[in-house]
């Protein structure tokens, strides 16, 4: 009995660190639009006439932040409690 236990963990860790690493994968291509966001918004900062493209990406901008943030508490600092919508 003891032996199925052990291997119950050790398929919840398998699965856990399957989950993760697409957590991480994730964030990373999070992380590369911040950063390609930022940049395309001080070109568009710098034309006059790419005001609404300035804007949309500032709303981006901090969109992405936002779920970053998220994405990160929720995965790497999780409750045991689920979390309400």
């Amino acid at each position: 009995m003891a032996s199925d236990t052990g291997a119950r963990r050790s398929n919840e860790e398998a699965a856990h660190e399957l989950v993760m690493n697409g957590v991480s994968d994730v964030l990373l291509n999070i992380e590369h639009a911040l950063s390609r966001a930022k940049k395309v918004r001080v070109q568009a900062a710098k034309a006059d006439e790419e005001v609404n493209a300035k804007l949309a990406l500032d709303d981006a901008i901090d969109a992405l932040e936002k779920t970053r943030k998220r994405l990160m508490q929720d995965a790497y600092y999780r409750q045991e409690a689920l979390r309400l919508l």
